[in-house]
């Protein structure tokens, strides 16, 4: 069994990056634009050295967090009238069980071959954290995103403000490292910006409709089959936007703010559109 937090190549590699583009942005776009003795300079560092910290913390964060891992002692109870759907094979019918785990699978739950064991409520497994993304740390992990793209924007407005609103007069040696710290930087913020804003989309549409990348493909194949069958089948766990933001972030707009909030819940179980439909029809 893999257990998250060890540290690899791409772990270093995104390390590195951020401490590189801190370090240009601060040092070298800040500083030689409006100059880290001035308040505009001093309040921009500022700014964007507490996005860095936010960044960087929810990262680790990330790399270190359980995903969250399947009890051995978990067994489905098919009677229990609080459950309202019971994940099966789609050729047998039969409970899912992981053979390799040796115990039945929760509800979205999936075997990871990289950590060797089953993840609850499993997204997809990086490399860039050596982690899966699952239950335990999803929200963490869509949070850092969060905050490496408003991270990036920034230094991006700060780079394209510099270039042009440059104030060296002086020709020289000293020009020419400046202008080539810009390059390098622009050529490393421009890519990874649009990268990140590409996933931050993605994510944002899978929190919007309660689904995890497995269960998003896995249903663009099952709706192709429901085509050519004529019916429909609705994602069962899609309770609504603001639910399916409950659900997944906390209860309240504080704890969707707080990186660290616990609220998860102990993901063997998840509500369906069936709980909320019976929750909210009135009694005759």
């Amino acid at each position: 069994m893999r257990q998250p937090g060890y540290i690899t190549l791409p772990i270093v590699a995104v390390l590195a990056l951020i401490g590189y583009l801190y370090y240009a942005t601060v040092f070298v776009v800040i500083d030689g634009w409006l100059g880290l003795g001035t308040a505009a300079g001093i309040a921009n560092a500022a700014i964007f050295s507490g996005l860095a910290i936010l960044c960087l913390f929810t990262y680790v964060t990330a790399v270190r967090r359980d995903p969250g891992g399947v009890p051995s002692s978990f067994t489905p109870d098919i009677e229990d009238p609080a459950v309202s759907i019971h994940e099966v094979k789609r050729k047998s019918g039969d409970l899912r069980y992981c053979q390799k785990c040796c115990h039945y699978k929760p509800p979205r739950a999936h075997h990871c071959r990289v950590c060797k064991r089953c993840i609850l409520k499993m997204d997809h497994h990086c490399i860039w954290i050596n982690n899966c993304v699952g239950h335990g740390n999803y929200k963490i992990f869509f949070v850092f995103v969060l905050h490496a793209v408003i991270t990036c924007m920034y230094s991006l407005i700060l780079l394209v403000g510099s270039a042009t609103h440059n104030t060296h007069g002086d020709q020289g040696q000293a020009e020419d490292s400046f202008r080539f710290s810009l390059i390098i930087c622009g050529l490393l913020l421009f890519p990874l910006t649009l990268a990140l804003l590409v996933l931050l989309g993605w994510h944002v549409y899978l929190v919007s409709q309660n689904k995890t990348t497995i269960e998003y493909y896995e249903g663009v194949r099952a709706m192709g089959l429901a085509e050519d069958n004529a019916y429909a089948i609705r994602h069962p766990y899609d309770l609504g936007v603001y639910e399916n933001l409950v659900s997944i972030l906390g209860p309240s707009i504080c704890s969707w703010a707080c990186p660290v909030s616990g609220y998860i819940g102990p993901g063997l179980h998840f509500r369906t559109f069936q709980d909320i439909n019976v929750s909210t029809t009135p009694l005759k």
